[in-house]
């Protein structure tokens, strides 16, 4: 029952209480700010510079914008200073040591930002001051920013910014308001996560400056905002795509010559670079110093033109006609022995162990213990000659045998010869002396026959040569193909540790 009958007591006066409070401090508000302006530095000597301590929050990073160098940050601004005109006994207000009025109605100094990039030239938020007995002022205002930052793209998208934020008296000078900064950093605690940014840290400095226009020295604090970009974004939209491209240039080579699809590839994957560089171009700004991933694209389109240049190169080498000329011999020991070996390229039935089949030569035929057998043409011809046949074909009988081979051949073969021992001619009344030695005579009696037979072999030689020719170039066209095909593998793939490289 007492504890109930004192807690009623206690909310009796409470409002008593209350009340005065009120009372005094509006008792206060009258007497401090009887005869006092807020047009003059507050200050009992004027020849005595006020001290004003800056101390800035960083809270948020809005934007960044590399292309305009502009950095949009939200942040608390701190700033302390004495009054010399506003203070009071606590003891004549009921101790009363603080009070909480608007900014507008004391003295405030005009800390800008010096390096301002707003286009409104917004200041800080109009905020109440904190006032303390002993005259000290405290102001908690909060700004949103726009400075400007010299963004410097050279290592993008793996790059850091260093944006500074430059805080001074704008009128002014170092003998009337002196800027102490309260810590040596910037305060972080309350700082919200950036999606792209990391902030390493913002180191404060005081700095005192004589400009050109004027003899005083002006202080002023700078903040030095260290900004790391979180390259995940740019490796897995812009890097990798671009990696995965550029590995598609190499594999133009190892495409078949006859699908007609090589310098299409080139083409393709060009463009396809193409766009990828306009999309970083549009975020970058257009100053001197290119980006790593601008440079790794024009090396890749480098790499991709001449890759293109060369395929079309190979590609007249591969459809080199039977008019061509035989493959030097340089080229054929250094490229079509050696270089074929080290890359594997081989014909359809050679392998790395067996060498080329060499050409089957024509079977002879000759007659052993009665068996017939094949002999070669040019043998049935030596013997011929040797028989004392004389060559007695005019042009006009071989161009009549040509055209007459298939008809007359019978014929022909019935007038020209007789065999040796006088018996009929071949193919009528056979002797047993006769056989295949009367049938081989008979034929190299046929003169135009023989001039025929020798045309066709050689016609035969010549389209054998000329394949052979056309496929030594061939050969030689697919060992370059796969000769320039590693060495692009090997520039694809240097370019591109070297570009993650710098993400390390």
């Amino acid at each position: 029952m007492r504890l109930l009958s004192l807690l009623s007591c206690c909310l009796l006066l409470l409002p008593g209480v209350l009340g005065a409070q009120g009372k005094f401090a509006y008792k206060l508000m009258n007497d401090l700010f009887a005869n006092y302006s807020n047009a003059l530095r507050p200050v009992e000597d004027m020849d005595k510079a006020m001290n004003v301590t800056l101390q800035v929050t960083l809270s948020q990073i809005i934007d960044m914008d590399e292309r305009n160098q502009i950095l949009m940050a939200y942040l608390w601004i701190r700033q302390v200073w004495f009054d010399a005109y506003l203070r009071w006994n606590k003891d004549d207000y009921d101790g009363l040591d603080t009070i909480r009025i608007p900014s507008s109605y004391v003295w405030r100094p005009d800390i800008v930002l010096y390096n301002n990039a707003d286009d409104q030239f917004t200041g800080s938020m109009e905020t109440n001051v904190v006032i303390r007995y002993d005259g000290q002022i405290m102001w908690d205002s909060p700004a949103i920013t726009k400075s400007s930052c010299k963004v410097d793209v050279s290592f993008f998208p793996f790059d850091g910014q260093q944006c500074r934020l430059t805080f001074g008296s704008w009128t002014y000078n170092g003998n009337q308001i002196d800027i102490l900064n309260h810590l040596d950093t910037g305060d972080l605690t309350d700082f919200v996560e950036n999606v792209e940014w990391e902030v390493l840290g913002m180191p404060a400095k005081k700095n005192v400056i004589t400009y050109g226009c004027c003899s005083e020295p002006y202080p002023d604090v700078t903040y030095t905002l260290m900004l790391k970009r979180r390259a995940s974004f740019y490796i897995f939209n812009l890097l990798l795509p671009c990696v995965m491209i550029s590995f598609l240039a190499p594999l133009g080579f190892y495409l078949p010559a006859d699908s007609g699809e090589k310098v299409s590839l080139g083409v393709t994957v060009l463009l396809a670079l193409t766009v990828f560089q306009l999309l970083v171009a549009e975020s970058m700004p257009p100053s001197e110093n290119v980006p790593l991933i601008g440079k790794y694209y024009i090396a890749t389109m480098t790499m991709i033109t001449a890759s293109t240049a060369l395929t079309i190169f190979i590609m007249n080498i591969h459809h080199c006609g039977p008019e061509a000329k035989p493959v030097p011999k340089w080229a054929k020991k250094f490229i079509l022995q050696y270089m074929s070996r080290i890359f594997f390229v081989y014909e359809v039935g050679e392998s790395c162990r067996r060498p080329t089949p060499e050409a089957e030569k024509p079977p002879k035929v000759q007659v052993m213990n009665g068996q017939a057998k094949r002999e070669d043409p040019a043998a049935i011809l030596k013997n011929c000659k040797e028989s004392g046949l004389k060559n007695t074909a005019t042009k006009e009988d071989l161009d009549w045998g040509k055209e007459n081979a298939s008809s007359d051949d019978h014929s022909a073969w019935k007038e020209s010869g007789k065999c040796e021992n006088g018996s009929d001619q071949c193919g009528v009344g056979k002797s047993p002396g006769c056989g295949e030695c009367s049938k081989i005579h008979c034929l190299c009696h046929n003169e135009r026959l023989l001039k025929n037979i020798e045309y066709m072999a050689n016609c035969f030689r010549e389209q054998k040569a000329a394949q052979k020719r056309t496929g030594e170039w061939k050969k030689v066209a697919k060992v370059m193909d796969r000769f320039f095909m590693w060495v692009f593998f090997i520039m694809v793939f240097f370019m591109s540790v070297l570009i993650m490289g710098k993400a390390i």
